[in-house]
């Protein structure tokens, strides 16, 4: 088992870091497997860089926050990583359409859009190429997925999905009108297109994961399958039972 390491900036991370490469070495380029040492952000930005080489990602809680990383552990490391389960986990592409034209990202967790003034935002919401609604008045909307929908999307009062139910969550961040619209569940998919009503008075940032886009007019958003990447849970610390576990928590 060849193993390479990376690690967020935060001190305890990088200690982990040096003491792991001592006792295991760095494989680099060869490795099998990506460990990765931090928090939820840093695990995001190491799936982002796997995206060409697919190689799994193994992730140990050294950080903020920690759901998509396993208890820290140093001893048996190549040992604890071969008896990991896979869980495969499938990121959305936003393609932001702005004034210097289109960018593009991909997010593992939720692709979301904000009000960047104290003005309202007023959005235009499209499900694969129909009108859903001509006019939500908010501070944002979001699409998350199954692995992102306990983050954010949780927050914003949006359902938690099981990780395997293939389907992505649109929710609201604030709607002021109309009031009562909760969101939505779509299959996974579905091609989400949003645009920005009166940008230039009501200006809208597009934020794929941590990675924003400011002024955006219009973001189109759908499940990139064929950039799937395999993240590594031990047994008993899935992430499927964490996300059961999650709606219980009171």
């Amino acid at each position: 088992m060849k193993l390479s390491f990376t690690a967020s900036a935060r001190p305890e991370a990088q200690e982990a870091l040096r003491r792991l490469r001592h006792t295991y070495g760095e494989a680099g380029d060869d490795a099998d497997v990506i460990v990765a040492l931090g928090g939820d952000g840093h695990m995001l930005d190491t799936l982002r860089k796997r995206l060409k080489d697919k190689k799994p990602v193994y992730g140990m809680h050294r950080g903020t926050i920690g759901f998509l990383m396993n208890e820290f552990g140093e001893a048996d490391l190549p040992e604890r990583v071969g008896k990991a389960e896979p869980l495969r986990v499938r990121p959305l592409v936003a393609k932001c359409e702005t004034a210097g034209g289109i960018v593009e990202h991909r997010a593992f967790n939720e692709v979301s859009l904000f009000r960047q003034t104290a003005q309202t935002a007023k959005l235009r919401i499209y499900i694969d190429g129909a009108e859903r609604l001509p006019e939500l008045s908010c501070d944002g909307l979001m699409v998350a997925t199954p692995a992102g929908s306990t983050a954010y999307n949780f927050s914003a009062h949006g359902p938690i999905l099981p990780i395997n139910s293939r389907l992505l969550a649109l929710t609201p961040i604030s709607a002021f009108r109309p009031r009562r619209w909760r969101g939505a569940l779509l299959p996974h998919r579905a091609t989400v297109r949003i645009e920005v009503i009166e940008g230039a008075h009501r200006p809208v940032s597009a934020t794929a994961d941590n990675l924003e886009t400011r002024d955006v007019s219009a973001v189109e958003i759908r499940e990139d399958s064929a950039a799937a990447l395999t993240l590594l849970f031990d047994p008993g610390h899935a992430l499927d039972e964490r996300i059961v576990r999650e709606q219980f928590v009171v």
